[in-house]
């Protein structure tokens, strides 16, 4: 099971990939979707919705792309999950349960309730800059 859906996973490797790049401009799509291989249209529609969510920006033309809205020290990994993900991991049940809660739970409830608190947490205190930084230097990875 995937915490995360496909197009989140994407959506989080494409703007560490535009944070990794630092202040350099617009990044072409098809340049982020060969080096991450991604499908051009599927990272079309994943980036659409980060713009939409004003956590990137993009530029037609022939200079033209994408780039971060912000500076990537104010974008955590949070805001991305939220802007992708079209129900909040963070408060659905992990057995896809409807009406699942403290008065209702499932079995897995009371543990994962701690633990999508601590995940949360987590994703809101990583920023794009602190994991962007070991990428851009060869320390972490992006693709296989």
């Amino acid at each position: 099971m995937a915490l995360i859906s496909k197009s989140c996973e994407y959506g989080l490797r494409a703007a560490l990939f535009i944070a990794a790049r630092g202040d350099n401009g617009f990044v072409p799509i098809h340049d982020i979707s060969r080096d991450l291989g991604i499908s051009f249209h599927f990272l079309t529609k994943i980036l659409q919705k980060l713009t939409q969510n004003g956590l990137l920006k993009s530029y037609r033309g022939p200079s033209g792309g994408i780039a971060l809205a912000r500076k990537a020290h104010d974008i955590s990994l949070l805001e991305i999950v939220r802007a992708i993900e079209e129900h909040d991991i963070f408060s659905t049940c992990v057995l896809g349960l409807k009406n699942c809660g403290d008065s209702t739970p499932c079995p897995l409830h009371q543990h994962w309730a701690r633990e999508r608190t601590r995940i949360e947490s987590s994703f809101g205190s990583m920023t794009l800059d602190k994991l962007s930084k070991p990428i851009a230097n060869g320390t972490l990875r992006l693709t296989d």
